[in-house]
């Protein structure tokens, strides 16, 4: 890319606080990691809340962007770019008219992984590509590479942007999948600068999920 270094943001657009159920990174922690990891720029995605992407939008020194992982009633579906609250439970295509009302994006994650709690079938899949904005093609997470694979020519054959993301859940996953891209003010400059972003990508370690997955058992979360 052919930009001055200042331009460049190296930024994570998948990542979880411990406003999710089950995440455990605070802000600080992200402030921390981002700094010696040399990420300036983060998407908060946390499940079912715009909390900790607010007020990291006014205490992070670098550029966030307000998300949230919405659980559909057949899927989890992000929209970034928010401003208001996008409640769980409703279709696919509602939460899809709820994130385009306040002028967000429509990001699809890990749309083939399988080992997850919750997807959409291939059909509404195939059904609502042309409403998606950008596809998750690679997500650090992922157990088997097949996911992201199968991510990958799902976003070639709608013709949908490709992103990545560590949809990090502890501090230690933050960066692990990024983008290097031109900074923008708002969603309409992403879209164009995402079309030329680098995409950096790493998985997370087994250990670290069976971390996780101790973590989440001593929280209680199921």
């Amino acid at each position: 890319m052919k930009y001055q270094d200042s331009d460049l943001l190296r930024i994570d657009l998948h990542v979880h606080t411990a406003y999710s159920y089950d995440g455990f990174t605070t802000i600080e922690q992200l402030s921390a990691v981002c700094q010696r990891r040399g990420i300036n720029g983060l998407a908060i995605t946390d499940h079912d809340t715009l909390e900790a992407a607010l007020l990291c939008k006014k205490s992070l020194p670098f550029q966030v962007i307000v998300g949230e992982e919405v659980t559909t009633a057949s899927g989890h579906l992000i929209g970034l770019f928010l401003k208001h609250w996008i409640p769980p439970g409703l279709s696919v295509a509602e939460t899809i008219d709820r994130i385009r009302d306040q002028g967000g994006l429509v990001y699809l994650p890990h749309p083939f992984d399988r080992i997850r709690s919750g997807y959409m079938s291939p059909s509404e899949l195939q059904e609502l590509a042309n409403r998606f904005d950008m596809v998750e093609v690679f997500n650090s997470r992922n157990l088997f590479g097949d996911a992201n694979h199968k991510a990958a020519a799902f976003a070639e054959s709608h013709s949908l942007l490709r992103t990545v993301g560590s949809d990090a859940h502890v501090p230690h996953e933050v960066g692990r999948s990024s983008l290097e891209m031109k900074a923008f003010s708002g969603p309409d400059e992403f879209r164009v600068n995402l079309k030329e972003a680098r995409l950096t990508t790493r998985r997370t370690p087994l250990g670290v999920r069976a971390l996780i997955k101790l973590q989440k058992k001593f929280a209680g979360v199921s």
